[in-house]
């Protein structure tokens, strides 16, 4: 498998930015090698999912700082699966789609309102959820 670019964000704030191969949504922990050492599978780190608030899985790790991007849907957005809204323990809200929630599950998997943004989807820890709603 090859490595997934991901930005993993703990709810103590913290980020580290890195590359996976054997993240599972249904496991409760993954390996991530830091940014700057890919290839280098003795410097990956064991991430507990416990930990975290969401994986994000994005393009590019710097992403487009010129860019604004939108959290909410516009009314001609198209969603691939429900549209929903997710407040984080930590006051983030996000507005996406998903095809997979369930609050008894570790997470699920979150399509972002904007099709441009530079996450292509987010894995949200459903302990690190305050609210969800379906829009």
């Amino acid at each position: 498998m090859d490595p997934i670019r991901v930005v993993v964000h703990f709810r103590d704030n913290r980020l580290i930015k890195g590359y996976t191969k054997n993240f599972n949504p249904t496991t409760p922990s993954f390996h991530l090698t830091p940014e700057g050492s890919q290839g280098q599978d003795s410097q990956a780190v064991k991430i507990e999912v416990s930990d975290l608030k969401a994986v994000f899985f994005v393009k590019t790790f710097d992403g487009n700082r010129d860019y604004e991007e939108r959290k909410v849907f516009t009314p001609q957005d198209r969603a691939q699966g429900r549209k929903v809204e997710v407040t984080f323990a930590d006051g983030e809200v996000l507005q996406g789609s998903t095809v997979g929630y369930d609050p008894q599950r570790t997470g699920f998997f979150l399509i972002p309102a904007d099709p441009l943004s530079n996450n292509v989807r987010i894995f949200v820890v459903s302990a690190a959820v305050k609210h969800f709603r379906f829009l």
